[in-house]
């Protein structure tokens, strides 16, 4: 599919939730309401779009949330969603508190990767972002899921002053395990308009003084923005999403499917389809 800009896009993420089982001060801090559940789609609707989405281009799907296995029936969905036709890749992004149980079944559907957002290896620092105790929990899920032989990316949204100080601790984790670790410049927003960005070149900055030998890694290493290095030192690569600075307009591949049914066009626009509305309408029609 090609967008009006000439753009190819064969992306979409979906998200199969709006509630999550954390409150990250910079994503869902406490008092979001929730969405109503019969606002949510059903799986049998998020499946109908997806294979509307392959007659469009769209090949490769990314589940998220919120925190998609907080919804009932999460890898079911996923199962199903790997079988539609025409679906070349599926890869599920969680917070990793409730991956453990799941991650052999993740394996025998033969899910693209997982990515795990991770913010800080210390437990005090974890919760005064998340709100929780659950730094234990993840750390189990991203062994687990490792030693499965599942891809796995670690996500780590840097913020000045709060976890920034975490990324040394993350590098030697990417010294002992097969894993992809990913930096991620904060964006402000207004759930966390308090926070400040550690730019992509202040994070690449502080990687070259670690690890003189750092040199970029062309490898397709996934459908996102990250720009890869790689190091003797680790087995996988380091990713820095640079969100704070970088233009990521030019090479955007993706579209947004909300758990509403809204498919957003552009993250940051408001306009968008309403599929839930098309879906709904068409079935008491019977059209």
């Amino acid at each position: 599919m090609t967008d009006s800009l000439g753009r190819s896009i064969g992306y979409m993420r979906l998200s199969v939730t709006d509630r999550c089982n954390l409150r990250c001060t910079y994503c869902m801090p406490e008092g979001v309401p929730p969405i109503p559940h019969e606002d949510v789609l059903r799986y049998e609707e998020f499946l109908r779009i997806c294979g509307a989405a392959v007659k469009n281009g769209i090949h490769t799907i990314r589940v998220t949330g919120g925190e998609p296995l907080v919804r009932k029936g999460c890898i079911g969905f996923l199962r199903e969603l790997k079988a539609t036709p025409g679906i070349e890749s599926v890869t599920l992004t969680t917070n990793g508190i409730l991956l453990e149980p799941y991650v052999d079944e993740l394996a025998e559907i033969g899910i693209g990767g997982v990515n795990i957002s991770l913010d800080s290896l210390d437990a005090s620092v974890y919760k005064r972002i998340t709100g929780h105790d659950g730094l234990d929990a993840v750390l189990q899920s991203l062994h687990k899921t490792v030693g499965a032989g599942l891809r796995v990316k670690l996500n780590c949204v840097l913020i000045k002053g709060l976890n920034d100080g975490d990324m040394a601790g993350f590098m030697q984790l990417a010294e002992r395990l097969p894993v992809d670790i990913r930096f991620i410049s904060y964006m402000p927003t207004s759930a966390g308009k308090c926070h400040e960005s550690v730019t992509g070149s202040e994070i690449l900055a502080r990687l070259l003084e670690a690890y003189p030998d750092l040199t970029p890694d062309n490898t397709r290493r996934g459908f996102g923005p990250a720009k890869y290095y790689k190091s003797g030192k680790m087995p996988g690569s380091v990713g820095i999403i640079d969100s704070a600075g970088n233009c990521f307009c030019p090479g955007c591949n993706r579209v947004r499917l909300t758990s509403t049914g809204f498919l957003k066009l552009c993250l940051y626009r408001g306009d968008g389809l309403d599929l839930r509305g098309l879906l709904r309408a068409e079935r008491r029609t019977g059209r």
